[in-house]
């Protein structure tokens, strides 16, 4: 009969607080992965009332005005780029090409031609869709 008297022990219940944890540590990967901004240069696209939707590139050219050529923050003459595309799998690269809307048509085709050198085939031309 005393043994019914007597208080019984509390028992913190870790799992619970385990499985808590776990789902808001995965919840704040998934909302800081969504927070990082894609790197890229700023430039003045050309408009264009047929631009559609390309997949994400693997690398985005941007080329300016004067020609020059920028990947990831990095300015690169047409023979780094050729280097640079070689040296990743070019078969499976889809490179879109930045151009700003005061780029000259010649400016653009040596671009594509450092992409075809190294071996891209898919090669894309960002255009800002006319509204």
């Amino acid at each position: 009969m005393m043994r019914h008297l007597e208080p019984k022990k509390a028992r913190i219940e870790i799992i619970p607080m385990i499985d808590i944890m776990l789902f808001l540590l995965v919840f704040f990967i998934m909302i800081t992965l969504h927070m990082i901004p894609t790197t890229g240069v700023s430039s003045n696209l050309a408009q264009s009332s047929t631009a559609d939707e390309l997949p994400h590139p693997k690398v985005l050219v941007s080329v300016d005005a004067a020609g020059i050529i920028t990947v990831e923050g990095q300015t690169l003459t047409a023979a780094q780029l050729t280097e640079r595309l070689a040296a990743q799998d070019p078969a499976h690269t889809q490179v879109t090409i930045a151009g700003a809307k005061a780029a000259s048509l010649q400016q653009l085709m040596t671009v594509m031609d450092a992409c075809r050198k190294a071996g891209v085939t898919r090669i894309g031309l960002a255009a800002r869709k006319d509204s």
